[in-house]
């Protein structure tokens, strides 16, 4: 029973770190929280330190509203100071940590290599998970779950080959934090402590040895202000939450350690958006409060805007989904149900034909039998009309079809026509199927930003034969124990309701090259070398 309960336990963490234009404002009289004798941070420095903090699942419209609304009102300063962009493109799938691990590296999936937040490794012969739903907690291999977030993600599973901008950081002689984000490998060595509650009662060791920025807080893991306690009790998971992350960015402000670079990470408005839909706009009030306590460690708000480069940011939409669990799930094992699909509690057997990987409202379908066809797997998953893309790999090209059609669309890297971030296409039949136009050989997107881009890079972002699904709006993938959002909001596709973010810029007049999540490396090493 001890045993159990400790699965129980890291169940809690693991959920909570992962179950989960431009114009410039005039200014406007905004509530100001203050904070007994602040320390600011240093008025000497030639150039101004870089705060990054991103919001999970933060969107434009709830955005606008809690600002319109006078509930969020430090968004509403940075807002008034700075510039906004509404729809920056994020990564795909749209899940947390590949969105994470392409900010980080500057690039998709395919030179990442980190496809997902569930996906099946051929060489290892077994799922990897970065989170899960309670049902499938009872049948995987928990503590691996634990390791493969905390050390493994970072340290193998992310291309090596594929720098980090906290090691093209470290590189340049330069310090970098990293506060409860997801990726963040680096080049310091660090030691994450495991709570003991776990380690006792599990296989997990009490130590675990990883390479992350200068300054690395993570939760219960690790963390930077040796008084951390409230924050990262268990009830609080572990350290995962809005309030640890401010009050370490806080700490570091007030004790004049701010470093160039430092990206914060609030969870907790994910959660409000999967339970509620994606118009509530409580678990952006509650990011505010924790904003909030980051502006004033600066001793006012308007000294934060004069001695910090400001970005805050979301990392993907959201989409409702159904209130009823029929109409809104598509169980993928109902659709190839002829096939001997493997089951998520043990490693894969001969005699398995497929695999399957739900990412929410995306998902990697792996074809383990060599004398099955790609084609015949594609036309069972086209008879669900629910189905809005299902793209398999042919050589170089990338052939996309979609539920109840008998359209196609082909396309890969290089060739006559261009789009507007000055990639170059190869495009045969039918593109309406990804809703793309192209005249004179310029290429404009419609309700899937970048799709060519991000849907290339997932095909190829890790061995195997496998076909790539996602669902319309309104509706979830699922197959054996997935957790589900009925009634509430899912994220996961190449739509544009689950991939465009916002993205508030204050104390500075630096820009993106590009309005995507890819090209935030490259901009982030600019601001902070100017």
């Amino acid at each position: 029973m001890k045993r159990r309960y400790t699965s129980v336990i890291v169940l809690m963490i693991l959920s909570s770190l992962l179950i989960y234009g431009c114009r410039t404002h005039s200014n406007q009289q905004l509530h100001q929280q203050s904070v007994p004798s602040p320390l600011p941070a240093s008025d000497n420095q030639s150039i101004k330190p870089t705060i990054l903090i991103l919001i999970d699942s933060l969107m434009d419209k709830p955005l606008r509203q809690a600002i319109e609304q006078g509930r969020a009102p430090a968004l509403a300063y940075l807002f008034a100071n700075g510039h906004y962009f509404p729809q920056v493109v994020s990564s795909f799938p749209t899940m947390s940590v590949t969105i994470d691990s392409t900010m980080l590296t500057g690039t998709y999936a395919n030179q990442h290599h980190v496809p997902g937040l569930v996906w099946y490794n051929g060489k290892e012969k077994r799922m990897i998970y970065y989170g899960y739903g309670p049902k499938e907690a009872l049948k995987i291999d928990q503590p691996q779950v634990l390791l493969d977030i905390i050390q493994d993600l970072n340290q193998n599973q992310l291309n090596k080959a594929t720098k980090t901008v906290h090691e093209a950081l470290a590189g340049q002689g330069k310090d970098s934090a990293s506060i409860n984000a997801i990726v963040w490998r680096g080049k310091t060595k660090h030691v994450l402590q495991i709570p003991p509650l776990i380690s006792l009662s599990t296989p997990l060791p009490k130590k675990v040895k990883v390479t992350g920025p200068a300054l690395l807080s993570y939760a219960a893991f690790a963390q930077l202000d040796p008084n951390q306690k409230k924050q990262k009790r268990i009830w609080r998971k572990y350290g995962m939450n809005d309030e640890f992350s401010a009050e370490e960015a806080a700490y570091l402000i007030s004790q004049k350690k701010l470093p160039p670079l430092t990206i914060t990470y609030f969870p907790e408005n994910d959660m409000e958006v999967h339970r509620k839909g994606p118009s509530t706009i409580e678990g952006i009030v509650k990011a505010d409060k924790a904003l909030q306590v980051v502006l004033n460690a600066f001793g006012s708000w308007e000294k934060a805007l004069n001695q910090a480069k400001w970005i805050v940011m979301g990392d993907s939409g959201q989409t409702a989904v159904l209130d009823n669990r029929k109409a809104a799930t598509i169980d993928l094992r109902t659709l190839l149900s002829t096939y001997r699909i493997a089951d998520i509690s043990r490693h894969v057997e001969p005699g398995d034909q497929i695999v399957l990987a739900a990412n929410e409202r995306m998902a990697y379908l792996y074809d383990l039998d060599a004398k099955l066809s790609l084609d015949d797997i594609v036309r069972h998953l086209q008879q669900e009309k629910r189905l809005d893309i299902i793209a398999r790999k042919d050589g170089q090209r990338i052939v996309v079809t979609a539920g109840k059609s008998n359209s196609m669309v082909a396309f890969y890297p290089g060739g006559p026509e261009t789009d507007e971030y000055g990639q170059s296409w190869t495009i045969s039949g039918e593109p309406k199927l990804l809703d793309l136009t192209v005249t004179n050989n310029r290429i404009k997107y419609g309700k899937y930003p970048d799709v060519m881009a991000r849907l290339y890079g997932a095909m190829n972002s890790h061995e195997g034969r496998y076909v790539i699904v996602t669902a319309a709006p309104g509706y979830e993938l699922i197959t054996e124990s997935s957790p589900t959002h009925i009634g509430g909001a899912a994220h996961g596709s190449l739509h544009e309701a689950d991939s465009l973010v916002p993205v508030l810029v204050a104390g500075t007049s630096t820009r993106p090259r590009t309005l995507r999540i890819v090209d935030m490396k490259e901009w982030l090493l600019r601001m902070v070398n100017e």
